[in-house]
């Protein structure tokens, strides 16, 4: 059995608590909150579980193997540090530092103590996210070409990141889970319609090498929720739908063929559309998937679906794209080697 601790029973501590509760070889110890009044929500749904109002007092009790840290994005890197130093294993909640040298340092902290650090990147264990790695892996969509991305809805609005930080992270982990290539640079534009100063709407592309282009569109102040996302192929396509509920994939047997004529001076484009597939995918919850993959990767010393390398990119990503929203879109260079951020020329 791993014992866990679990930090933060906020918005989204108790779905973490109620699937590492369901997770197998795992028992969940005790959860820290400082507010009383989410310690007896606690106590009512898991009168087993032991309520503390410290973190600390998680991270000390020597009788839990790992923490897991669902609180802000600013308190990961102290309380992630604190538990690695005292031999515990991490899962800490996306994105996984408030800066790309945190997040170094974190994990190479892990490294030297020969523990597991992971980031519960969610999404990664749904079964349309399973599919499409699937689809991109026997080549069914042939070259990727594009990733398009729209993640809006009508709040909650963050007191300390932007849109991006809360909402990007979920596709942008998608992107580095299904595509091998490695971004090279970024463009972002963001508004505030705050007195924080804080985007509440962002639009961020992320360029690779090779050509493909990857594109997000993040909004708190959508009158409508959309979840969408499409991955174009030179062969076929996918549309993902996370809020429909049986058909969250469609495939899509739809190109084209282009060649120059050099007569005309131009350049000519045949289409072709075929059939729509809708493939079946799994409905096991995502999250469990997560918790059974953390307990696993810790008994098995093996890296995790979600790992924190994976986790890394993410918040290099978000950490250029914040250069490139300070100043009005300008591309900046996704540096894969060290947490520096540069700008093209």
């Amino acid at each position: 059995m791993i014992n866990v601790g679990i930090i933060g029973y906020g918005y989204w501590g108790p779905n973490l608590v109620r699937n590492f509760f369901a997770a197998n070889d795992c028992m969940v110890k005790s959860v820290a909150d400082a507010r009383p009044e989410r310690l007896q929500q606690l106590n009512k749904h898991f009168p087993a579980i032991k309520g503390v109002s410290q973190g600390d007092m998680i991270i000390r009790d020597s009788k839990i193997d790992a923490v897991v840290i669902a609180t802000p994005v600013f308190t990961h890197f102290e309380l992630a540090k604190k538990a690695l130093n005292a031999g515990k294993h991490v899962l800490l909640e996306k994105p996984m530092a408030a800066s790309a040298a945190e997040a170094e340092i974190l994990i190479n902290l892990a490294e030297k103590k020969g523990l597991l650090l992971m980031v519960d990147h969610t999404f990664l264990y749904t079964g349309a996210v399973q599919k499409m790695r699937q689809l991109i892996d026997r080549h069914e969509l042939g070259s990727i070409k594009y990733l398009d991305s729209t993640r809006i809805n009508l709040g909650l609005f963050q007191s300390d990141i932007n849109v991006l930080w809360d909402l990007a992270p979920h596709d942008l982990s998608i992107l580095s889970y299904l595509v091998d290539e490695k971004p090279h640079s970024v463009n972002a534009r963001g508004i505030t319609h705050t007195c924080n100063g804080i985007e509440n709407i962002a639009y961020l592309t992320v360029n690779f090498p090779s050509g493909l282009i990857a594109h997000f569109n993040c909004s708190w102040t959508s009158p409508v929720k959309v979840r969408m996302m499409l991955i174009g192929g030179d062969e076929k396509m996918i549309l993902y739908n996370d809020l429909e509920i049986t058909e969250k994939i469609k495939v899509y047997d739809t190109g084209y063929t282009y060649y120059n004529d050099e007569e005309r001076q131009q350049v000519l484009v045949d289409y072709r559309t075929g059939d729509i597939h809708v493939p079946k995918v799994s409905t096991i919850e995502a999250l469990l998937n997560m918790a059974n993959d953390f307990i696993t990767c810790i008994k098995e010393k093996k890296q995790p679906q979600s790992s924190c390398y994976l986790g890394l990119e993410v918040v290099r990503i978000l950490e250029a794209s914040n250069e490139s929203i300070k100043n009005k879109g300008r591309e900046v260079v996704v540096d894969n080697l060290s947490a520096s951020v540069a700008y093209s020329a």
